[in-house]
């Protein structure tokens, strides 16, 4: 019998709620790694970019010269998954970004910044989610970004019943507007770490 191999997984550390995701990815049995220099992305099979400021998140990742090697993992295939700021992170089109702001890319769509109002208007709400087996996700909204168009490499995996999306995928990669790290429902963290852990099989 072969066992499967227990995922790397780097949770990057620079800005943000970083330790709610090291200790949700370390319960569900991953060894975890918080990430602030380039050297700590070797021998990792995934990597989560959480919530935080995406703006400073840009600004700290040029700063220590993580930018340029983060663009490199995720052009590689590395598995990735970006909640809330980490979405806009990742996302290849920031609408409404500051001046100079820059993501790194990788998913195929446009993400408008705090598009539910400002902290004082954060909500949670139940969102459907098909790809993920189970009720629909109880899913925590703080100044929460939202993707505006979804293009032809990537798939919206949650929408609102207003129909603004929430939640998407693309191969490795993986993005929500939400912060699952925050609730007891870990089926997006168990899922990207499927994608990690058949990285880590390779």
């Amino acid at each position: 019998m072969t066992t499967e191999p227990t995922p790397r997984v780097g949770v990057l550390a620079l800005q943000g709620d970083f330790r709610e995701h090291l200790t949700v990815l370390t319960s569900l049995g991953a060894e975890t790694v918080p990430v602030r220099r380039a050297s700590e992305l070797d021998d990792i099979d995934g990597l989560v970019i959480p919530g935080g400021e995406s703006s400073v998140m840009d600004k700290l990742s040029r700063m220590f010269d993580l930018d340029e090697t983060l663009r490199r993992a995720i052009g590689s295939g590395l598995p990735v998954y970006g909640t809330c700021a980490g979405l806009i992170m990742l996302a290849d089109r920031i609408v409404d970004g500051i001046p100079g702001q820059r993501s790194l890319g990788g998913l195929d769509v446009s993400v408008r910044r705090n598009a539910f109002g400002s902290q004082t208007e954060s909500f949670e709400t139940d969102v459907d989610v098909p790809v993920l087996d189970g009720p629909p996700v109880h899913a925590v909204f703080i100044r929460a970004p939202v993707v505006d168009e979804v293009g032809p490499a990537a798939t919206a995996i949650g929408v609102l019943e207003d129909g603004r999306v929430v939640a998407v995928e693309q191969g490795p990669l993986m993005g929500t507007s939400f912060h699952p790290e925050v609730t007891d429902d870990l089926r997006f963290h168990a899922r990207f770490l499927d994608k990690a852990r058949a990285r880590a099989s390779r």
